[in-house]
């Protein structure tokens, strides 16, 4: 069972309205509900505050927090979009009944809350200003206190705001640009990590905001599957062709189907070869391109990534 809260938060009662929220919740919710290819995925519930008889209270906010980790399913992920705030005793997520901001869901609740749940794997996504606080130990800031199973992944850092582009939090943007298909693996996975580095990267060097990441995990779970740059099978024969570290693939002309020698054999080997290089697994030797390789009687190697890709298969990893 893989649950997902969705909570997007454009109107306020008592402080300043916001109004890209909403629509990053349910473009959130769009993304978690099934993978690329039709499949389920997560069970959603999603709670949005639009207008001013769609309040999101705080006792609302935290019943559904609790009620997400409560039992023990496989993954239980929160995403929240809306004001945060900040004090010296900690950060607060801002209901939308919210009159000071000390008066909302304080992080330090919501980290209790998924420490203390059965379920295996606790993510925990926040579109909020100052909202990497969350985590951080009351006796000593420099120090996150995480149990193991739970990921935080926040908009910026507990000094920063969380800006807006496009109408809609400039963080969510990039979160559901990777959850689509930019942050995927090569077997079509995306986790928790490579959304950060895609959304770290996306921002550059010279952003006044900086994601942050916190972890305590054995292993990343997926958090959505989309379509592979390359069929599984044709990875997994990534041994066949180089069987041990630093293994060159003798091509010639008969791998080239246009060639007088075309062997129907050994074309469909040079095709897959083809792929690997356009994702930056194999190069050719000496040469530009795998067409001029085989034409010209070079061989092929592994990239650095590549030979990642088949130790993982060598050792039924995939």
């Amino acid at each position: 069972m893989r649950k997902a809260l969705i909570v997007g938060i454009d109107h306020y009662e008592h402080i300043g309205n916001l109004s890209g929220c909403v629509n990053d919740a349910h473009s959130v919710k769009a993304m978690l509900d099934r993978h690329a290819d039709g499949s389920v995925n997560f069970g959603t519930k999603i709670v949005v505050g639009t207008g001013p008889g769609d309040i999101v209270t705080r006792a609302e906010l935290k019943d559904a927090v609790r009620e997400l980790f409560a039992d023990d399913s496989e993954v239980g992920l929160f995403y929240f979009a809306g004001h945060g705030y900040i004090e010296s005793t900690g950060g607060y997520l801002c209901a939308g009944d919210c009159k000071t901001g000390d008066d909302g869901l304080p992080l330090s609740d919501i980290m209790s809350i998924a420490n203390d749940s059965p379920a295996r794997n606790k993510i925990i996504v926040l579109d909020s200003c100052y909202s990497g606080a969350l985590g951080d130990s009351h006796t000593n800031k420099q120090i996150a206190e995480i149990a193991e199973g739970v990921t935080i992944l926040t908009a910026s850092t507990k000094g920063q705001y969380a800006a807006e582009a496009n109408g809609g939090g400039l963080f969510t943007g990039l979160l559901v640009d990777a959850l689509g298909g930019a942050a995927a693996n090569l077997v079509g996975e995306v986790t928790p990590g490579s959304v950060y580095a895609h959304v770290d990267q996306s921002l550059g060097s010279w952003s006044r905001q900086r994601p942050v990441f916190k972890t305590n995990v054995k292993t990343f779970v997926s958090l959505r599957k989309v379509q592979p740059p390359l069929p599984l099978a044709d990875l997994q024969r990534i041994t066949e062709f180089f069987p041990e570290p630093g293994y060159e693939y003798q091509l010639s002309p008969d791998y080239e189907p246009e060639h007088p020698s075309a062997d129907p054999s050994k074309t469909p080997i040079l095709a897959i070869l083809q792929k690997y290089n356009r994702i930056n697994l194999a190069v050719p030797v000496g040469t530009t391109h795998p067409y001029h390789a085989a034409i010209e009687s070079k061989t092929m190697k592994l990239t650095a990534l590549g030979e990642h890709y088949r130790r993982l298969v060598a050792a039924d990893l995939l």
